[in-house]
Parts: structure tokens; sequence; C-alpha cells
């Protein structure tokens, strides 16, 4: 009786000496958090694959600023599509998924954090270029240029990634001690070095940048206040204005980002080892993840052409003859 009741408890029974125990089980609880996980997953999904079709179908959202949204989306939607419902299956303490999946879910994990990042940067520096040289912002950033930026992020990301994680991708069961674990543990050097540019970085840039468009925004606000402008001054400042919006709206995007983004390195920052099955980290994680699916909301709250699209997918009328010319700005 008592070695079926171990038998039971293993997440591989018929591999006694070899596969992890399960954890203990809190029926309640563990559908609670597994039904708002699964939820916050199929959001995650839904919201970010709305953005991608209305960038990608509205020939007037194909900007430079939206097309940074449209790759940052497609990250965001990956990790609802692809991580998340990995990660859940974490949540249940047995892995079932092999070796094999173990590094290529560890490594997808770490890309998507990275081109989040990447993303952020450029975003930031989109507004700065587009508040704070105007006049050449349209030559300075082009639909190519950003393409290019977006495809130079992605492949870094991805060769960087590979760099820190060569262990892991070569041997992912390096620091799993039975059957049915996939950890990942990151030491301390690794960290830190991830973490100055992954964190430090990226976050000095972002700051700067804003500061820089901030600063400039005050300037003009002050200036159309004392009215002690010329007729051509005005009339580039009201240009300005829908800049400013934007600009309003992505430090949202920004700020929201570095509040779910710092507790997932703060072991890092604190000097720890970053070990994937702790509790801290995995709550790190899961806020990160979270904010993949606050981009679409926060676009839907600043955005009217997001409002319009949603509301022309939702009652079909992107499937007209000619729906793509339709004016959303």
């Amino acid at each position: 009786m008592m070695e079926t009741l171990n038998t039971d408890e293993l997440c591989f029974p018929h591999l006694l000496n070899a596969s992890c125990r399960k954890p203990p089980q809190r029926p309640a609880e563990n559908v609670f958090i597994f039904m708002v996980l699964c939820l916050l997953s199929v959001l995650t999904v839904t919201l970010n694959l709305l953005v991608i079709i209305s960038v990608s179908h509205y020939r007037q959202l194909h900007t430079p600023t939206n097309l940074l949204l449209l790759s940052l989306a497609v990250s965001d939607f990956l990790v609802g599509f692809f991580v998340m419902p990995i990660r859940i299956l974490l949540t249940e303490g047995c892995w079932v998924l092999g070796t094999f999946m173990c590094g290529l879910f560890n490594f997808a994990s770490f890309i998507l954090t990275s081109v989040s990042v990447g993303h952020m940067v450029l975003i930031s520096a989109d507004r700065y270029v587009a508040i704070c040289d105007p006049l050449r912002y349209p030559t300075k950033v082009t639909l190519r240029r950003v393409q290019v930026c977006v495809c130079l992020c992605w492949a870094a990301s991805a060769f960087y990634n590979g760099v820190i994680l060569q262990v892991a991708l070569t041997d992912p069961d390096n620091n799993n001690h039975c059957l049915g674990e996939c950890v990942l543990l990151v030491d301390y050097l690794t960290g830190a070095f991830d973490v100055v540019i992954t964190f430090f970085g990226p976050i000095i840039v972002i700051v700067v940048l804003y500061m820089s468009v901030f600063v400039v925004a005050v300037s003009h606000a002050r200036a159309m206040r004392s009215h002690i402008i010329s007729l051509q001054s005005s009339a580039h400042l009201s240009v300005k204005k829908s800049e400013l919006k934007a600009a309003a709206a992505l430090g949202v995007v920004v700020f929201m980002f570095l509040v779910c983004f710092c507790p997932y390195f703060l072991p890092s920052v604190t000097g720890q080892d970053l070990d994937s099955s702790h509790f801290s980290s995995i709550f790190g994680i899961w806020l990160f993840y979270a904010n993949s699916c606050l981009n679409p909301v926060i676009y839907a709250f600043f955005y009217p052409w997001f409002r319009k699209s949603l509301k022309s997918i939702v009652t079909l009328q992107i499937l007209h003859p000619n729906s793509c010319d339709v004016l959303l700005l």
C-alpha cells in the first residue's frame, strides 16, 4: 500500500529511481491559478492578433512607428501562444515535453524577452526623433530603415541568447535533478553580464530619450501658452501635437514595461543566481508575461485608429472589398 502511494506521487511512476516527485496538490487553488493563467494566455493571443491584423491590413497604418508596434505585437503574440501555455504546464510541477522542448522553451523565452527590450529602445528612439527633430523625421526614420532595425533586433536577440544559454541548449538536463523537471539556472557572472546588457543599458537609454522628449514637450507647451509664436511656428506646433499624443501613449507602454520588467531581473540585480523554479522568479516571469497582454489594452485606450479597426474586425467589415484603403486616422 505504501509503495503504491509513493508511486502515485511520482511524475513518472514507472521510473522509480529517476522520476521527480509531484508537488503537494491543492485542488481548489490549482484550478483557480490554472483558469487565471489560461485566461491571460487567451487574452494575450487575441488582443495582439487584433493589433497584427489591424496594422497589416490597413494601408494607412503602414508607418514606421506602427511597424515597431506590429513587431512588438508579434513578440507578445508568441508569448501568449507558445510560452504561456508551456509555462502553465510547469505550474503543475511535472515537465512532460522532453529534453529538447525544455531547451527550446528556455531559449524562446529569453529571445522574446530580449526582443521586447530591444523594441522598447527602438520605440523610444522613434519618438525622440519625431519630437526633437520633426523636420528631418521623414528622411531619418523610413519604413526601410525600421524594417532593417526590427530584423537586426530579432537576429541579435537570437545570437546573444544563444551565446549566454549555450550550456542550457547543448545539455538542457544539466540543471535538472530528476525526470519531470525543466529548470534553468543562470550563474551569477552570466546573470550580471545579462542584467547590464538587457536591463541597465536599455533602461538608461530609454530614460534619457524620454526625458529629452519631455523637455521639448514642456518647452512647446510654454511657447503655445505665451502666444509669442509666429503663424509658421503655430502651424509647426499643431503638427507636433499629434506626435506628442503618440509619445504619451508609447510613454505609458514603456513605463508599464519597466514596471513589469524590473521584478524579472530582481534576482540578478541582488546578486542571486537565476533559478527558474524559485517562487520570486516565477512571479517575476509571469508579471513580465502579463505585460504582453497590457500593450494592446493601452493601444485601445490611447489610439482611436485601433478602436476603429477593432470595430471593423468584429463587425466583419474588414472582409469587404477595398477595406484596406479605409481611412482610420
